[in-house]
């Protein structure tokens, strides 16, 4: 449903463009930026009645230097809080409410292969330790593991780290996020000890993607097949490699800004706009099948 409501596009484009002055990873692309929105808004560009379309115009243009798929006017149907953040926590808290955690569906299929779907979002760990967890531990048994990640639009890299560390036999640098803030390095890394049991490091491991796949999600697809742990079935992911953070600019619209991009200790780089490129390309709908007969050889070979 489109909000009719009439935005006045000024103090939205204003705030918006100091917003990305103060926090964009990238600074000199967030000048470019800031001074794109002020002359669009000169030329009345968002001279638009419903704030859904201004947010469509104002996201287009945020993405025409660089591509960056994180940087947006992201429209709310219904009013949000003006507190940070709080309009994507108040959406994802109402997705996790209704997807079992992040895990609505563990199935066990022929010859001991266990398929764990991650969906819709890698939620906050301090609300997704507890599901992931059980539904990791189930799954621990099975002969081989196939994780679907074709529905999942990205999350909270910290539950990245919590999934793979029951992936993997040991502690195991994962990631280093490069944060503009003070140019600070943040490392992530799997840990040695998890809640339940582990899969381990050494049976095998696909991992499902599509080209919805997105942001946190790739990361995990990404870690686990720069390792050499996992083969990546499916599609080319969307190609997002910056975390970010949301502010609302209008009771109906937030400005979601990266504060940051990753950095793959085996690579040396990331999937920013390029995407996580997959093992074994084929379309989505038939990535599963594809992975249970790749799974299915690897054990019986």
């Amino acid at each position: 449903m489109t909000t009719l409501t009439k935005v006045q596009p000024a103090p939205v484009i204003d705030e918006t463009a100091r917003l990305l002055i103060e926090h964009y990873v990238f600074p000199e692309i967030a000048e470019q930026l800031a001074g794109l929105l002020q002359r669009r808004l000169t030329a009345g560009a968002y001279d638009v009645d419903g704030t859904e379309e201004f947010a469509r115009l104002v996201t287009a243009d945020l993405q025409s230097v660089n591509g960056d798929r994180h940087l947006r006017l992201k429209h709310h149907t219904d009013p949000v809080s003006p507190k940070e953040g709080a309009a994507t926590l108040d959406a994802m808290r109402r997705d996790f409410d209704t997807s079992l955690g992040g895990a609505p569906r563990v199935q066990l299929l022929d010859g001991g292969v266990a398929v764990l779907e991650l969906a819709p979002m890698l939620f906050p760990l301090e609300w997704a330790a507890e599901p992931l967890g059980a539904a990791l531990t189930l799954v621990s048994r099975a002969q081989a593991l196939i994780v679907d990640l074709r529905a999942n639009r990205g999350g909270d890299p910290d539950t990245v780290a919590f999934v793979c560390s029951y992936l993997l036999d040991k502690r195991t640098h994962l990631n280093t996020m490069h944060w503009r803030d003070g140019e600070r390095r943040e490392q992530s890394w799997s840990q040695p000890h998890v809640p339940g049991a582990c899969f381990g490091g050494s049976k095998p491991l696909y991992v499902l993607s599509s080209d919805s796949t997105f942001s946190a999600a790739e990361e995990m697809a990404y870690d686990l097949q720069q390792l050499g742990r996992a083969v990546v079935v499916g599609e080319r992911t969307r190609g997002g490699a910056h975390p970010c953070k949301g502010w609302t600019v209008h009771p109906h619209l937030e400005a979601t800004i990266p504060m940051g991009r990753a950095i793959n200790p085996v690579s040396g780089t990331n999937w920013e706009g390029t995407g996580v490129q997959p093992d074994i390309p084929c379309a989505a709908a038939d990535s599963l099948d594809q992975a249970h007969a790749l799974a299915l050889a690897q054990l019986a070979g």
